[in-house]
């Protein structure tokens, strides 16, 4: 029985009207705040997307209009572009909790994919724990997107996650700057803010997208525990009450915030919600306000 697709046509649809932003200037890239998607005489015309309220109506293929009756847009070919880089973090804290945090990780990665693909942006995917997984590339349109759905369903989550040694690998691959996306949990033992840090120095934009499960800020356990760290299996023995929870609620607020002061910091963008909100929301919603789509 074939699985089910990672994000419905419905879904994918609404996702048109959207647009990766970033906010640096890259030299001799194409960009800025993506005030334009449409290119002018000369330029390669490579996809079609559906037409949305506010769009260029000079951009409109009219003949398929006269022939369809529906409205889309030519969509053209301009190099070079601002590469987006996305990191999923696939390590064994994010399968913790039934594996929500990996999944939803992986939907939203397809869903940000999709609205590169249908701008024309130059996407490429990576998993990582302790080392970046293969590289899953996406460019040229919309219809590029069933091959990047199936490489993020391939991902295999697992390992230990060691920011500082994905980094300087990742520093190591790629030397043009352009936007990186983390989608991680951030749960490091060694800490990961130096090591996102890195990424700044040597050029490169930041988006944050922090994913949590309710268990992981709000534990709603109590008594006599043993807990186990997904990752290294290490044990700890605590009697959890009331207060322990107010306290430790406050402790992973603020790491969230010292992820966040980070990013703000070397001009990124940082979001952080839990695994309950729905993904629809999260994109219309959180995302856009952080500006890091609109």
């Amino acid at each position: 029985m074939p699985s089910a697709p990672l994000l419905d046509r419905e879904f994918l649809e609404k996702l048109e009207r959207l647009t990766i932003r970033w906010h640096k200037s890259f030299a001799g890239l194409v960009g800025g705040h993506n005030v334009s998607h449409f290119a002018g005489a000369g330029q390669e015309f490579l996809d079609h997307r559906n037409f949305h309220h506010g769009d260029d109506l000079r951009a409109v293929n009219w003949r398929a209009y006269l022939r369809l009756e529906k409205l889309f847009l030519k969509m053209f070919q301009v190099e070079p572009r601002v590469p987006v880089r996305m990191l999923v973090d696939s390590s064994a804290s994010m399968t913790a909790h039934g594996g929500q945090k990996f999944e939803y990780a992986r939907k939203l990665a397809a869903a940000l994919c999709y609205v590169g693909l249908v701008r024309l942006d130059s996407i490429e995917i990576r998993g990582f724990c302790q080392r970046l997984a293969q590289r899953i590339v996406a460019s040229g349109g919309r219809h590029r997107y069933a091959a990047v759905a199936d490489g993020l369903a391939a991902i295999e989550p697992g390992g230990q996650t060691d920011y500082v040694a994905t980094v300087r690998e990742f520093i190591g691959c790629y030397r043009q700057r352009g936007l990186i996306i983390v989608i991680s949990d951030f749960l490091d033992d060694n800490g990961c803010e130096r090591a996102l840090q890195y990424l700044t120095d040597f050029g490169h934009e930041l988006l944050l997208i922090q994913i949590w499960a309710e268990e992981d800020r709000t534990p709603p356990w109590t008594g006599e525990l043993e807990l186990r760290d997904a990752e290294t299996s290490a044990g700890l023995k605590l009697d959890f009450d009331d207060d322990a929870r107010r306290r430790y609620t406050e402790a992973f607020d603020e790491y969230c915030d010292a992820i966040q002061t980070m990013a703000l910091r070397s001009g990124g963008r940082y979001a952080g919600f839990s695994t309950a909100s729905s993904l629809e929301s999260i994109v219309f919603g959180e995302l856009i306000r952080v500006k890091g789509i609109a």
